[in-house]
């Protein structure tokens, strides 16, 4: 069943005031639900080229426990390791074959740290706890019944939306210039624990970051508040140049308190605070979108790590907000669109229990305008989700 409604109230735009979080790659949760799905991309693989199919495995439970460092100026050594403790469900073996399911967790964990975590040392700066089993007779039945798409796994809901705020692209992109390349070359003493905080209040945006120094090119108390600056003014004129505010602040790591040494600077030995202070634990972080915004609709599932051919929390997250893009970019005349899917449990996924969109339109427009054309775009993506399924299984969506 495919609803079509219009949705009259004010969009988040429109309110006077309005939050928007992102946690970037370095956080320990967003740390956590990346490797996680990394994970459940490299075991899809395995599965497809073992068995030609992707098999049942949910590696959505994760806790990143801090570790234990000595940091001053200058540098400092880990004399505890974190550890990753990963979690869930998977399938070892089918038909006699077996999947080297812990190897294959593990390596693509360690991958991950080098590949996204300048500082951290896998091999000696993380350790690894694996907690997987197998999957309970009914939930991996699933994989065997014939279909040419899966059966939901569960009953759930997901909610997405489209267009982003301003305030929400700007927090995005703002983690995003933050943690790149060109960035980190520019100013290599800053850690990929970035977390930003947006405040829109009428026009004025207000933006509280967090991210730290790294110890090794910071030689004294001096040196760290100077370089804050120059860092935070950075951070300013990249802040200036988005378009749409009045008035505009940057806070930059407001606990700092000049005076007293490393208890009032933020610092960091490997770039993370999951080093020592802050443990990490999947779906506490971003949504699908890439941003925890308080005042939109918002699922509880955490996407990261679910399987991707039968997990409605993670297929119907994803596709909930590609199907309210395709809805605003298709169809002149809507100004903002919110989907929300349904499944049921032992039900196809590409026959939800009810299919919505929300549609705030264009002043002029009517429903019966567009929600034709709304219906059959929705119609549509569940059609193809077997080929959405596989973009998947392949990474191409991230989820964090």
């Amino acid at each position: 069943m495919i609803t079509i409604e219009s949705h009259s109230g004010p969009s988040a735009a429109e309110h006077r005031v309005e939050i928007v979080e992102r946690k970037g790659t370095g956080h320990p949760d967003s740390i956590c639900d990346a490797v996680v799905d990394a994970i459940s991309v490299a075991l899809s693989r395995a599965y497809l080229r073992t068995f030609g199919q992707v098999l049942h495995h949910n590696i959505d439970k994760s806790l990143l426990a801090a570790g234990r460092v000595e940091k001053g100026f200058g540098g400092g050594r880990v004399t505890g390791p974190m550890e990753l403790i990963i979690g869930d469900r998977a399938t070892f073996a089918m038909g006699g074959e077996e999947i080297p399911v812990a190897e294959i967790a593990v390596d693509t964990a360690r991958q991950w740290f080098r590949d996204n975590l300048r500082f951290v040392d896998p091999d000696e700066h993380v350790t690894f706890r694996l907690v997987l089993a197998p999957g309970s007779p009914e939930l991996t039945d699933i994989f065997a019944r014939p279909g040419a798409v899966r059966v939901a796994n569960d009953t759930s809901a997901a909610v997405g939306y489209w267009p982003l705020s301003p305030t929400e692209r700007a927090v995005l992109s703002l983690e995003r210039f933050l943690n790149s390349p060109s960035f980190k070359e520019r100013f290599p003493e800053t850690g990929e624990d970035v977390k930003v905080m947006g405040l829109r209040t009428g026009t004025d945006l207000e933006l509280t970051v967090a991210m730290p120094l790294i110890a090794r090119f910071i030689g004294s108390e001096g040196e760290y508040f100077a370089r804050r600056e120059v860092i935070r003014r950075a951070i300013g004129s990249f802040v200036e140049a988005l378009a749409g505010f009045g008035r505009r602040e940057v806070s930059l790591n407001a606990l700092d308190e000049p005076g007293r040494g490393l208890g009032g600077v933020y610092l960091s030995l490997l770039g993370t605070s999951a080093e020592d202070a802050d443990s990490g634990q999947v779906g506490r972080g971003n949504r699908v979108n890439g941003i925890i915004a308080l005042g939109r609709p918002l699922g509880t599932e955490a996407a990261a790590g679910k399987n991707p051919v039968s997990h409605v929390g993670k297929i119907y997250n994803v596709l909930a907000h590609r199907l309210a893009r395709q809805i605003c970019q298709e169809i002149e005349g809507i100004r903002e669109a919110s989907v929300l899917l349904l499944s049921r449990i032992g039900t196809p996924i590409d026959q939800p229990r009810m299919a919505a969109a929300q549609l705030r339109l264009e002043p002029g427009r009517r429903l019966t305008e567009v929600s034709g054309r709304a219906e059959e775009i929705i119609a549509r993506g569940l059609a193809g989700i077997g080929e959405f399924c596989r973009e998947l299984a392949e990474g191409r969506h991230p989820v964090c």
